[in-house]
């Protein structure tokens, strides 16, 4: 989950993995971490936004997409129940204190590039590259 934080959580296979059920893996991962895998995955997902929402010059939408939630109500709900301020409010309290912010174009080549445009398939993106 740390490693695959933007990626669908598939509870299912992570629980395989560690060799339990899906309800023992839940029971076992709360009791060791306080809180459930969803939990924590989403905690981790508000984080990475916090620190792009602080660098980089992407839309509160773009993040939202880019951390792993595909819903920018949910976003914004469990970004304030953490962090205490909607995402906008979060931005405007922190951007200005440092350095300036990270184009959008340079963000999302960093966090895994661009959508293929409609129509065109991974591989033949991948044909294009240098």
């Amino acid at each position: 989950m740390d490693r695959d934080w933007a990626e669908p959580l598939d509870l299912e296979a992570i629980a395989a993995h560690a060799g339990y059920s899906r309800c023992h893996f839940v029971r076992a991962f709360k009791a060791v971490y306080g809180q459930t895998p969803g939990q924590y995955l989403s905690r981790r997902r508000v984080e990475r936004a916090q620190e792009m929402l602080r660098t980089a010059n992407l839309s509160v939408t773009e993040i939202c997409t880019l951390v792993g939630f595909s819903s920018l109500g949910t976003f914004s709900a469990r970004f304030e129940k953490q962090t205490g301020l909607s995402p906008s409010q979060y931005r405007a309290e922190h951007v200005g204190r440092g350095a300036a912010l990270i184009p959008g174009c340079y963000a999302m080549l960093r966090a895994g590039g661009f959508p293929p445009p409609a129509g065109r398939s991974e591989q033949s993106n991948s044909e294009e590259a240098p």
